[in-house]
């Protein structure tokens, strides 16, 4: 028999996880987990929209077990495993899904849609909610940060699985025993993703998201019926299997005092996260553009220069709507010739236009290794925009729109909730839940709150 005793970086997670109240949280942890949740809900109400998950919706509810926990925007009702599968699916489609740097990918439509879904099932009080999203969220993206993870893989449905499991399992009260067979059975739960779907436009890669509210979810109920996970997984995941470098001491550094969600951004733009640094260079120069606006015609060649993850992103010959959210060239040309950024710039008709298509066709995106030195703590970009007559324009980007350092508005965020919810559900429902998620702490069930809200 092996010794079953747990590394101290493991204890020390679960006990902080099973022992935290919402008063632990600071102010700012507090206030970005309720944002986090209430943000995440209309993007999930506005990728359900889409036909593939409309599609998906009827096939799986077809076969799925009745439940008491939203489908959001599709106002139908399933039970959690298979509410937080499709909520999370549908949370990646449009890219307005919120994210974190510093744990190096999208911790919050992994964690949220479990725990909402979990919520709802058991009656848990909108406090127990916000702080089991707000754990779920750190100790996944912890161990995110303590790894240095493939390039070639994409972080959905790898740690957030640990986060949905963290969660759930902070709903039920777990004790730290649990807590670390948890984390142990969790860590290896998650998908081998590939981070090619992005650059192939592939929608597959939506589904890793709801892999990990669905798997966290499980691997509560494995846990509740005697499971066990191996002594040490997250090193040996993180460690050998998606990354080659683990460091435990990076876990915990901080801990209780470091809220990692307090680093997170949200997202105004429906494209991947390294597009916004270069939409952002763009505002900044047709801001230097009298009237604002630059005839597309006369446009000779746009010249881009990016950090490597941006660079990436260099696609041009784009043939959907998805593929379109993960294309540097796509996204100027489509934002200069629709005069602003919106999901309109990114539809079908967007991907059909000749104009948008000729005009992406005119971009050179290349990186500078100088740019790639200075990431993740800046996010330079330049883009210099020449015209057939000679004249030029140029913007930058230093610090991407809704980092930390360079925050949205509370107002800019408020907008884009009811831009996303107020098309599904119209404004009486909208303002209704924009209120409720608002003051979440206040609300004693959150199975009768949302028992009263057709999402």
């Amino acid at each position: 028999m092996s010794d079953r005793r747990p590394p101290e970086y493991l204890t020390t997670l679960a006990e902080f996880a099973s022992a935290a109240v919402l008063g632990d949280l600071s102010d700012g942890a507090r206030d970005r987990a309720r944002w986090v949740i209430a943000d995440s809900i209309p993007v999930v109400a506005a990728g359900m929209q889409q036909p593939e998950m409309k599609a998906l919706v009827v096939k799986h509810l077809a076969q799925a077990a009745p439940g008491s926990a939203w489908v959001v925007g599709a106002g139908k009702r399933a039970a959690a495993l298979d509410a937080a599968l499709l909520n999370g699916t549908a949370g990646t489609w449009l890219e307005l899904d919120e994210g974190n740097l510093s744990a190096k990918g999208h911790p919050g439509i992994q964690v949220v849609p479990a725990a909402v879904a979990l919520a709802q099932e058991i009656g848990s009080s909108g406090a127990d909610l916000l702080l089991a999203v707000a754990l779920g969220y750190e100790l996944s993206s912890r161990i995110s940060r303590a790894a240095q993870v493939k390039l070639s893989v994409h972080p959905h449905g790898t740690y957030g699985v640990i986060g949905a499991a963290v969660a759930a399992a902070k709903l039920k009260r777990f004790s730290a025993a649990q807590m670390i067979e948890l984390i142990n059975s969790a860590a290896t739960m998650g998908m081998a993703t590939s981070r090619q779907t992005l650059l192939d436009g592939a929608t597959v890669r939506n589904i890793f998201t709801g892999h990990s509210g669905y798997m966290g979810l499980m691997a509560t109920r494995l846990i509740e019926c005697g499971f066990t996970g191996e002594i040490d997984s997250p090193a040996t995941v993180y460690g050998k299997v998606l990354s080659d470098t683990f460091d435990p001491a990076k876990v915990i550094d901080g801990l209780g005092s470091e809220w990692l969600i307090t680093k997170s951004y949200f997202k105004l733009h429906p494209t991947g996260r390294y597009v916004h640094s270069t939409i952002d260079a763009l505002d900044d120069l047709l801001a230097r553009v009298p009237g604002g606006r630059i005839d597309v015609a006369q446009i000779e060649r746009i010249e881009v220069r990016a950090y490597m993850l941006a660079a990436m992103l260099a696609g041009k010959n784009i043939v959907s709507s998805f593929g379109a959210r993960f294309s540097v060239p796509f996204a100027l040309a489509s934002i200069l010739v629709h005069g602003r950024s919106g999901l309109k710039s990114f539809d079908d008709a967007a991907v059909a236009n000749p104009q948008v298509q000729a005009l992406a066709q005119r971009v050179d995106l290349q990186e500078d290794k100088s740019f790639t030195a200075r990431y993740p703590a800046e996010q330079p970009v330049t883009v210099r925009i020449v015209l057939r007559g000679g004249v030029a324009y140029e913007g930058r980007c230093v610090v991407t729109k809704g980092e930390p350092t360079n925050p949205h508005q509370p107002e800019e965020l408020t907008a884009k909730f009811f831009d996303l919810g107020e098309p599904v559900w119209g404004r009486v429902v909208t303002t209704k839940l924009y209120d409720g998620l608002m003051r979440l702490q206040a609300i004693q069930d959150f199975r009768a709150f949302a028992d009263g809200l057709p999402l």
